[in-house]
């Protein structure tokens, strides 16, 4: 909510941190996802002196109020209240978290609010600590993130013919259009089977087939909207599961 007094002042906004990194001496650059105002920077001064009363409470993963001010890009924080805490992300779980924080920071433009996603974002975030199956999560949320972008991610309809996704038909996606039957395409995209499409339409990703499909298709659309970006945390994921 904006102060009267201060019409770029906004207070105890809902938001996680995505990513903080030092700034000059003292300070820290706080790149945060807010439920209201989307990605949001700030700069969070003297919160690297021993005596801050922000040090320790600017983490990634933890629900906050957080308050600041400014009109330029870079705002100033204000001040940050927590708001409960979930468990600790560990292990995988804490390196899928910071690949939905990597996932926002690179395709999530900034002051673009996505109340949905937000909500999506905190839900995963709580899954995770859980011990709720990851793939799935990930593909979840992966999808969400397109959809609320505007990317049409189509998954029930042949684009090309016009009609309902068959389980029993075997598929070829083709990025920015869709699924077309597989047996009239060039091939130039993804294939998959019918049944993978109907289940990431529904969130279900209990077929290992599944699984390793919706892994495919989504990996060569988030690739084809990053562009030159890399992703360092997907590395680093791939690395964990080969040890």
């Amino acid at each position: 909510m904006a102060s009267r007094q201060d019409p770029f002042r906004q207070d105890a906004q809902p938001a996680f941190v995505l990513h903080t990194y030092p700034f000059r001496e003292t300070s820290l650059i706080v790149e945060s996802y807010s439920r209201d105002h989307g990605r949001v920077a700030m700069v969070a001064r003297g919160a690297r002196r021993p005596k801050s009363a922000v040090r320790g409470t600017l983490l990634p993963f933890q629900p906050l109020l957080l308050s600041w001010t400014g009109k330029q890009e870079l705002r100033t924080l204000t001040r940050v209240e927590w708001q409960g805490a979930y468990a600790p992300l560990r292990g995988q779980s804490l390196i899928c978290g910071f690949y939905l924080n990597e996932l926002l920071l690179k395709l999530l433009p900034r002051d673009d609010p996505h109340e949905h996603l937000f909500s999506v974002y905190e839900g995963t975030l709580s899954a995770l600590a859980g011990g709720t199956d990851q793939s799935a999560l990930l593909r979840r949320f992966e999808l969400a993130l397109l959809r609320e972008l505007g990317y049409a991610v189509v998954l029930d309809r042949d684009v090309e013919r016009d009609e309902p996704v068959a389980c029993e038909r075997n598929y070829i996606y083709i990025v920015e259009r869709g699924p077309v039957d597989g047996r009239s395409s060039p091939g130039n995209g993804v294939e998959l089977s019918g049944q993978t499409l109907l289940d990431m339409q529904s969130g279900l990703y209990s077929s290992a087939v599944t699984q390793q499909q919706s892994k495919m298709l989504m990996r060569t659309l988030i690739n084809h909207y990053l562009g030159n970006q890399v992703l360092h945390t997907r590395q680093l994921l791939r690395d964990l599961q080969e040890l």
